[in-house]
């Protein structure tokens, strides 16, 4: 045990260390509060006078306008937002709301524009995946809402998953646990989630620098020559370094997501997190999720992936005799999902993404995305859904890599 506040007091006495855990401080409040900032709304008052309102006033005058969306999301909700949608429509003579004044949207349309997306998104046309016209819809359909959402996810998986039964079987298997009906709650929208993504993304690229040295400075400054031949030299402070990189970045990690959580529902609103994700995302959307569960969820897999991670930087500093190599190197390796993804398509590139251990903490592959995506690894008739198959290989590679480390650790000889 002291040897283990030796070696905390010592990481954490690095200037670089305490730099970076502030700045995961200051992105906690920084990026929980900018989604807030996008958010704006301009209407007409009683008076005849232009109203701009932004931010928090802009969300605020959002859930007060679309109140009568909020709670459980009903085939009667539904059938009114549609027919309000379809006689203003008609009325002015448009093909879309997006044809609308700005004026008419916002006084008849957008108290019902959460349920808009959802209806096209149902009647999608089976064979060609494209969204229905809402002018399309028979309002007498609606009765049948939850039940075209169970057809729907059919006919997408077809196109999705073509040569891949397996797969189809097991994203409609998954559907039919998904609660219905939905539950909504207006003022929340997915550019807060994609900034958690983006936090996240943060908060491992400054584990990775922070833990890059662990080993490596030790060799090049030469201490390790003199450390290793202690009593407490090799094994067991090679384990005392995995151990206190691991409480350092993960403690910051854990406090920074909850303040980051707290914050964002707060500002939002914390009925939000009773918003099925199907009325965020896709309405076919697998998980049986609500946001709350999301955001438990994506904190939770993140935290794997950022032990993963940071495992495989200890191991590249073990094998490393500069700073600067296990640094470089230690980069190359968080930031190559993103070279994967935008270079590798197909089942290819989807098996390196599942492999890479920062791949869930990436920009585009984030466990976020890969949630609300259709993804499957297939073996043969075997079919493995993306996030349960980067969650097992992170698993893993955690243990395989702290083995690796110590093992390298212990091996390596002084010249």
């Amino acid at each position: 045990m002291k040897l283990l506040k030796l070696e905390l007091k010592r990481v954490l006495k690095t200037r670089l260390t305490w730099i970076l855990l502030l700045c995961n401080l200051f992105f906690t409040f920084f990026m929980a509060y900018m989604p807030t900032t996008f958010h704006s709304i301009t209407y007409t008052d009683e008076m005849g006078e232009t109203v701009k309102l932004k931010g928090l006033d802009s969300i605020k005058y959002r859930k007060e306008i679309q109140k009568d969306t909020a709670g459980i999301v009903t085939p009667e909700k539904l059938r009114q937002a549609l027919e309000v949608f379809q006689d203003c429509l008609n009325e002015y003579g448009a093909a879309s709301i997006y044809e609308l004044h700005e004026d008419v949207y916002n006084e008849r349309i957008l108290p019902y524009a959460p349920l808009w997306r959802c209806m096209r998104e149902a009647y999608a046309n089976p064979d060609t995946g494209m969204a229905a016209n809402i002018t399309d819809i028979d309002p007498q359909q609606i009765d049948n809402f939850y039940s075209a959402c169970l057809d729907r996810i059919s006919s997408l998986m077809k196109m999705e998953q073509k040569n891949h039964p397996a797969a189809q079987n097991h994203a409609i298997t998954m559907y039919d646990k998904v609660e219905m009906p939905f539950t909504f709650y207006p003022g929340y929208t997915t550019e807060a989630m994609d900034y958690q993504t983006m936090f996240i993304f943060l908060i491992v690229l400054f584990s990775v620098v922070i833990t890059a040295p662990i080993f490596s400075s030790d060799y090049q400054s030469g201490a390790d020559d003199i450390i290793r031949c202690t009593k407490n030299g090799r094994l067991r402070l090679g384990i005392t370094k995995i151990v206190s990189s691991i409480i350092i970045c993960m403690s910051s990690f854990v406090l920074c997501n909850i303040l980051y959580i707290l914050v964002s529902n707060s500002l939002f609103g914390w009925e939000c997190t009773k918003i099925s994700i199907q009325m965020l995302y896709s309405v076919v959307s697998l998980p049986s999720f609500n946001l709350g569960e999301m955001q438990f969820f994506i904190v939770l897999a993140s935290l794997i992936s950022m032990l993963a991670t940071i495992s495989l930087t200890l191991f590249i500093s073990s094998k490393c005799k500069t700073n600067f190599a296990s640094l470089s190197i230690g980069i190359l390796f968080f930031f190559l999902p993103i070279v994967v993804y935008a270079s590798i398509p197909g089942n290819i590139g989807t098996w390196l993404l599942c492999i890479l251990p920062s791949s869930g903490t990436s920009i585009q592959s984030a466990y976020q995305f890969v949630l609300t995506d259709f993804e499957y690894l297939n073996i043969g008739n075997i079919a493995v859904w993306t996030p349960y198959a980067m969650i097992g290989f992170t698993v893993i590679e955690l243990v395989v890599f702290t083995g690796l480390i110590l093992h390298s650790y212990c091996a390596h000889k002084i010249k």
